[in-house]
């Protein structure tokens, strides 16, 4: 393995659903060997970047390519292999059911013979230091074991440019710690050249070489005041009584859990990876049953619905209990982003002024007017998710259950963002935010429910 070199000259790209630029005008020469750090405003084009290199954006028919941009002399679609990417999202990467067969799987699209695929494959799995067997469960991975696996499999096949997309963006700190030691290993071993997109350039110092910023320059999110300090907590608009929570039926992955959600407050759910957040936090908005115990909404929530709201109709749910769930793509709906944020006030058919009036204020607010028209799912993952966001709060719901919401906001967004949640609790709806990041809770006032490790 040897490192790859990177040039782009004047390179561009633009979406073929998208007037504007993903990027545009972009100088870059990374040598041989060298270890970058890619930063900049959300949406400023730096997963399209790192898609680009890996050889993966697609032909005319997909977008608009503008200047050049080489690996090793080269097209990138040409020499795919020589590239490899890890996502932000460790979940969305596991292709197979056993973590043998997922390392190995980019070899044999490769074409690499049986036998060296396998020793390859003990080889990586070996250097990112992931010690399971390679018959074990790719779902039974915490979220840092998850990105290692993925970074396991982009190393089998050898490449000499690693391009890693926010890998540590949904990770607790101890897989933060796994994931960035694991990857100054495979550099120090392997000579790889490396790309890193990240919002927090502090995890990866002492392993890269320089910092280089597309786009504006972003503001710095220190001494951030989130504004008035929230008034008292209300009335309890949900209560949870032993509480056991989990995704198969009978078999419950945290719990047993006693709490209130009250109005006009921030609840920050946290934990390690694995700890079952997320679980609970979808139990708490009526998307999945309790494997024991209760989850009860109070009149002034239920107002004439029952008193379990995993037993609500979802047009009961959307004034009442709104969720953002982790992965952003995992509820995108609708042809556009305007198209997006009408599905909810659609469905409580409400009038045409009343759905255009609340998409206009919710595309201003989120920063979103500009891309309208744009197709959701050639978003940014930090525009992604506040589009989501948005959507969840175009129905108006009291009680709002949001799954990181800071999952890759830059610091002007992520001020945004935890001025959206401030505002939501001082106008009196509930919050849950489910969240490995402790600046948006110091923020907020959260009160913190901390799982312990299942």
């Amino acid at each position: 393995m040897t490192g790859a070199r990177v040039d782009a000259r004047a390179w561009g790209w633009r979406y073929a659903s998208r007037l504007a630029w993903a990027a545009r005008g972009l100088d870059l020469a990374v040598e041989p060997g060298e270890r970058i750090l890619l930063s900049g405003l959300s949406g400023s084009g730096k997963s399209t970047l790192l898609h680009a290199l890996a050889g993966v954006l697609g032909g005319a028919d997909e977008g608009e390519e503008e200047g050049q941009l080489a690996v090793d002399g080269a097209d990138p679609r040409a020499i795919r292999g020589r590239a490899g990417l890890v996502l932000q999202d460790p979940d969305t990467q596991a292709v197979m059911h056993r973590v043998g067969d997922d390392v190995a799987f980019g070899c044999e699209n490769l074409g690499v013979p049986r036998a060296e695929t396998w020793r390859r494959v003990r080889e990586a799995l070996a250097l990112v230091g992931l010690d399971v067997g390679l018959d074990h469960s790719t779902s039974a991975l915490s979220g840092g074991q998850k990105q290692r696996l993925a970074l396991a499999g982009a190393l089998a096949m050898r490449p000499g440019l690693l391009l890693l997309d926010e890998p540590t963006a949904n990770l607790d700190p101890d897989g933060v710690g796994e994931v960035r030691d694991a990857v100054r290993r495979v550099a120090d071993e392997t000579g790889a050249t490396l790309v890193i997109v990240e919002h927090r350039a502090d995890v990866w110092r002492g392993v890269i070489d320089r910092e280089v910023r597309l786009g504006d320059a972003a503001p710095d999110a220190a001494g951030f005041d989130a504004g008035a300090p929230l008034a008292r907590p209300g009335e309890t608009l949900l209560a949870a009584e032993g509480l056991r929570v989990g995704r198969t039926r009978g078999v419950a992955v945290a719990g047993p859990v006693d709490l209130e959600i009250r109005a006009g407050e921030v609840t920050g759910i946290t934990g390690p990876n694995g700890a079952g957040k997320s679980t609970l936090g979808r139990t708490l908005a009526g998307l999945l049953p309790a494997v024991g115990g209760s989850v009860v909404a109070s009149d002034a929530l239920r107002g004439g619905a029952g008193a379990d709201p995993f037993r609500w109709s979802s047009r009961q749910l959307l004034t009442r209990i709104g969720t953002v769930l982790q992965s952003p793509d995992h509820q995108l709906l609708a042809r556009t982003v305007r198209g997006e944020l009408e599905v909810g006030p659609r469905a409580l058919r409400l009038s045409a002024d009343e759905v255009a009036a609340r998409s206009d204020d919710l595309l201003a607010r989120m920063r979103l007017d500009r891309l309208s028209r744009a197709h959701p799912h050639t978003l940014s993952g930090g525009e992604k998710r506040r589009l989501t966001v948005a959507a969840m709060l175009a129905t108006r719901p009291r009680v709002c259950v949001l799954d990181e919401p800071t999952f890759g906001q830059d610091p002007r967004t992520w001020r945004e963002m935890v001025d959206v949640i401030g505002a939501l609790a001082r106008a009196g709806s509930a919050v849950v935010a489910i969240t490995h990041d402790r600046d948006l809770l110091r923020a907020t006032g959260a009160r913190e429910i901390a799982l312990e490790a299942a």
